[in-house]
């Protein structure tokens, strides 16, 4: 049985997660009327993850008895700049995101609530390739620059992705 405490913050991460995936969605749309349909899809699959992701709490929540809550949140933000911007923007998003679960697992950890530790160390796993992957594509971006043909062939890159949700 999950503490109150526990079960709220849990609760409160599932919907940053669905938060998340609007976030995205913003920065695909952002790319996609910029005719940068690669960048688009990059977006498009991160918000697939994100939704994975407040799954997989939401179903740990209800697994552990508790009723998962639904809630709403502020909308996204929609203007960026540039792909450079969007992606900035997007690490800083992650790296939030890796705080968040630092501090679900310090909860956990005080509470010496093992089943959510060990189940939370998938998220912190997976939080280290989110931030690397941003940061790999800001760097190349930065590389880039201005170079069209290089910017082309690597939003033609970012279209082959797609997502396969992990082997549980």
């Amino acid at each position: 049985m999950l503490s109150t405490t526990l079960r709220d913050a849990l609760i409160d991460q599932m919907n940053f997660e669905f938060y998340s995936a609007h976030t995205y969605m913003a920065m695909a749309a952002y790319c996609t009327a910029e005719s940068y349909d690669g960048f688009a899809n990059f977006f498009l699959v991160q918000a697939e993850e994100e939704r994975f992701h407040a799954m997989k709490l939401y179903n740990y929540i209800n697994d552990r008895g508790e009723r998962a809550i639904i809630s709403g949140f502020e909308n996204p933000n929609n203007e960026f700049s540039s792909i450079l911007e969007a992606f900035e923007i997007g690490l800083e998003h992650e790296k939030e995101v890796t705080k968040r679960f630092y501090h679900l697992s310090d909860i956990a950890m005080d509470e010496r609530e093992h089943a959510t530790m060990a189940f939370l160390k998938w998220f912190i796993d997976e939080q280290v390739e989110e931030e690397a992957s941003f940061d790999s594509l800001i760097n190349k971006i930065k590389r880039i620059e201005n170079n069209s043909n290089a910017l082309f062939m690597l939003d033609t890159e970012l279209a082959a992705r797609t997502f396969v949700a992990p082997a549980e």
